[in-house]
Parts: C-alpha cells; structure tokens; sequence
C-alpha cells in the first residue's frame, strides 16, 4: 500500500530533529528529501504489486513433465509471471517435481498430476497446454523413428484435451511435429473441437539455433538477432531464411548461408551425437518451448504485435500445415504471414522440403485416421 501524506510528513518532521543529521540541511530540506524518498520507493511498490495483481489467472499444463524436456520446462514456467496455475502431468515422477517447483517463490501454484485417473483434472481449465510427452531421439533415430511410440501418446493426449480443455491452445513439442500436429487436428476435428487458431507445432528450437549460429558465424550480438524458419520441424524441411536475418552481416558468403542452413537442419543430431547416446537437445528445447508458451500468454492477455514462427494450419503454401511467422492474440492465432522475399538459394530449398513435408503431414492424418 502506498503512503498517506501525513504519515510520511510525520516522519520527515521527526527525523528532520534527530541528532545524526547533518547540520548543513534545513529541516524543510530534509523533510523534502525524505518524502521524495518514500514517495518514489511507495510507487515502485504499487507499480511492482499492479504488475502482478492486475495480470489475468492463467493456467498452463504441461503433459510429459517428468521428462528429459519436462522438467526445465516446468521449472522456467514457474518463472514465468504470466502463469497463475502450472499443472504437471506425467505417468510417474510427477508428485516430486512439482514438490520440488513448487518451493520457488513465484507467483504460480503448482500441482502435479499422475496416470490416466488423474489426466482430466490436469487439463481442467487450461488456457495453454504445452505437450513434450513422448520418447526422446537416440543415435541414428530420425524423427520418423519416432512415429509409431509418439503418436499413440499424441493421440491420446489429445483426445483428453478435446474432452476437458477443448479451447485451450495446444502446444506440440512432441515429435515427430510434422506428423504429431496433424494427428491432434484429426483427433479434434472427430471430437467436434478443432479450431486451426489454437493449435501450434513449436518450431521455436529451429529459430533459437538459426539466431545462435548466425549471430556467432556474423559476429553481431546475438540478442538483437531476429532469423525467421520455415517449413517443418525435420532435417530438410527445416529453412531458414538468412536472406532476412536482422542485424544484417555482410560479411557472410553464400558458403557461409548454406553451412549455417545445413547446422540448423542438424541441430538435433549434433546434440543427440554430443550426448553420445545419453540423451537429445532438452535443456534448449525446454527454453524454447518456454518462450513460445510466454508469447502464447502474452497474445492471450491482449498485448499487441506478438510474432512468433509456428508449424500451423496454414494457405502459405499448397500444403496444409506449413510453419511460418504467426501474429499471435486473444484467440490464439490472429494472422499467418506469409513468406516475404526468398533469395535463389531459399527458394530451392522451399520446393526441396515440400515432398518430404507432405509425406510426413499425410502420414499423421493416416494413422489418427486409422487407429
């Protein structure tokens, strides 16, 4: 609570007496000084608890957060000042990690939820749910590999989602991206849910590296870089556009943008093989699915202007789903953008990546077809 006046004067009256005070300061002086003073720590308090209390309930769930990606997702989650309520949904483990989250002082109350009794009242009254279930890659498993384990959580997971939460918006970190969102839209279209506007795949990984590469590659600070990606969330059918990267550095070569190309499409195998069959990118993914799940809460509560790349439902291309920069808002997406001007190089790499593309979106409307 801010400070009346007259108790702030009465203090500046009695410490302008007090013997301390240096002689040179009239009490007037000092008693100016003081309100000053206590005015200005009184706003900052009011402005501080304005922040927090003015700032609409929101509840995130995170399906999977006991895992490798779970966990330092749930753990910057709590960070964040946006989420009111952060439920934590896994098969096992969930109970210690969010005992353990749930410790930090922050402003969201965590709960954690286990097994299939417990998956509805996880989802109850989610505003984002945020899906990073699912086995991780090991060495020489392509995302393909993936298929057959993670689709059959995605479905399943979604399935939940159209009955308890059906206009949250839905987050797929799961892999592999360019199959799993297509699932979870047949799966909502069956159950008389789907809406395109909420339903995201989170390329958000592909936009970290691009940033990181070109920004170390470039010699510009890497946090004013912006790099837009394209395309899918797999190996070729990942395309970032370096021809408008921001700051521009015109140092770098076409060899250059095209060894920057090829690092960001393998950014997953170098981790996976730098882990040396003990795990896959987590902590960077868990970091870039946080700040998709925060642009998605600062959309939701109205701020404006909020750009972020995302493998949605989309007329970009002829393909049906395809990632792109998204305008997001109150009802999740407000606008998908197109691709703006591609350089030669670009360009064969968007009509390279779209068989590959297409086969795998085609894959995941048939299994969520027949199964």
């Amino acid at each position: 609570m801010r400070p009346s006046f007259s108790s702030l004067s009465l203090s500046a009256a009695s410490l302008s007496h007090t013997p301390c005070l240096t002689s040179s300061l009239t009490s007037q002086k000092m008693r100016l000084i003081l309100l000053r003073s206590a005015l200005k720590r009184g706003a900052s308090k009011a402005i501080r608890s304005f922040s927090s209390e003015s700032a609409p309930e929101r509840k995130v769930a995170i399906l999977g957060a006991a895992g490798g990606i779970g966990q330092p997702l749930a753990l910057l989650m709590k960070l964040n000042p946006l989420v009111s309520t952060l439920s934590l949904y896994d098969i096992m483990g969930t109970p210690g990690v969010a005992a353990d989250v749930s410790h930090i002082n922050t402003r969201a109350q965590v709960a954690g939820f286990v097994g299939d009794d417990q998956l509805g009242d996880a989802l109850k009254g989610a505003d984002v749910v945020i899906i990073p279930a699912g086995v991780p890659r090991k060495p020489g498993m392509t995302r393909d590999d993936l298929f057959n384990i993670n689709a059959g959580i995605v479905k399943g997971l979604c399935t939940a989602i159209a009955k308890h939460c059906p206009g949250a918006l839905v987050n797929m970190i799961s892999n592999p991206v360019n199959s799993t969102v297509p699932i979870a839209a047949e799966v909502f279209k069956k159950a008389g849910t789907y809406d395109e506007k909420k339903l995201f795949g989170v390329t958000t990984l592909d936009v970290v590296r691009a940033k990181t590469f070109y920004a170390g590659k470039g010699k510009v600070p890497v946090e004013s870089v912006n790099v837009p990606v394209v395309g899918g969330h797999a190996g070729i059918t990942i395309l970032p556009l370096f021809s408008q990267a921001t700051p521009a550095a015109n140092a770098l070569g076409a060899e250059d943008i095209k060894a920057l190309t090829k690092r960001t499409q393998d950014g997953g195998t170098e981790v996976v093989e730098a882990k040396a069959g003990k795990g896959s990118a987590t902590l960077s993914m868990a970091y870039a699915g946080a700040v998709f799940a925060d642009a998605c809460l600062k959309g939701l509560n109205g701020v404006p202007d909020v750009v972020e790349c995302s493998f949605v439902q989309s007329t970009v291309t002829e393909l049906p789903f395809f990632a792109s920069k998204v305008r997001l808002g109150k009802n999740g997406v407000e606008e998908v953008l197109g691709l703006g001007p591609l350089s030669d190089f670009e360009k064969e790499g968007l009509e390279a990546l779209k068989p590959e593309l297409k086969a795998s979106i085609e894959k995941g409307i048939k299994f969520a077809n027949e199964n």
